[in-house]
């Protein structure tokens, strides 16, 4: 599965990225929720090559998230996938998981570029967390969910954005889950993204 966003599609129903990381891939099925002509978009590739069977989507009016819910050998599995605005992040954030709280449970994913650092070791600067984002862990650790990634290395300085304007590197990109399901996850690591500006995050789970 390939998570996308920040892909500048310049036409609405052909992007013109889309069939190569389709034959990447294998071909498969694509789910996004594209915004108007130039805007971002955020959406999800799954390869034919894997055992996931969709059974739910969903997507908000604003196109900022896109919600699957796929049966994996015969387990089901949500995953909630954000591009979250550059301004009031944290709080939109926040809100969403709030909105969609009946829909998360211990099977639950989230992914995407949330604009936010959770903690000092996200930015290379170490920008102090705001008030915001300080809501928003502790939203986070109410619903029992987690930075995937921080779990596993939780004194680790790596980043997945480089600003040539502010000069600095940052973690904006995660992949959060349910503390319940941490067992299941084998290991998790950072890595290059052609298609995006942004590195990309690799999670593998226990077969």
């Amino acid at each position: 599965m390939l998570h996308l966003k920040e892909i500048e599609w310049q036409i609405d129903k052909n992007p013109p990225n889309s069939h190569k990381l389709k034959v990447k891939w294998g071909g498969g099925k694509t789910f996004h929720a594209n915004g108007n002509q130039k805007q971002a978009i955020v959406a999800i590739l799954i390869s034919v090559k894997t055992d996931l069977k969709p059974t739910t989507v969903k997507k908000d009016k604003e196109k900022h998230y896109v919600m699957i819910k796929v049966l994996v050998q015969q387990e089901n599995i949500t995953i909630l996938d954000i591009y979250a605005p550059n301004t009031g992040a944290p709080k939109f954030i926040r809100q969403l998981l709030l909105d969609l709280r009946n829909e998360i449970d211990g099977n639950t994913i989230v992914v995407g570029e949330v604009s936010t650092l959770l903690t000092v070791l996200n930015r290379s600067s170490r920008q102090k967390v705001n008030k915001e984002t300080l809501d928003l862990n502790c939203t986070l650790e109410q619903m029992d969910l987690t930075d995937i990634y921080r779990t596993f290395y939780p004194k680790t300085a790596e980043y997945t954005f480089f600003s040539s304007a502010h000069g600095t590197f940052s973690k904006i990109d995660y992949m959060i889950g349910h503390k319940i399901s941490f067992n299941k996850f084998k290991k998790i690591k950072i890595v290059s993204s052609t298609p995006s500006d942004h590195s990309g995050i690799k999670l593998e789970i226990k077969s």
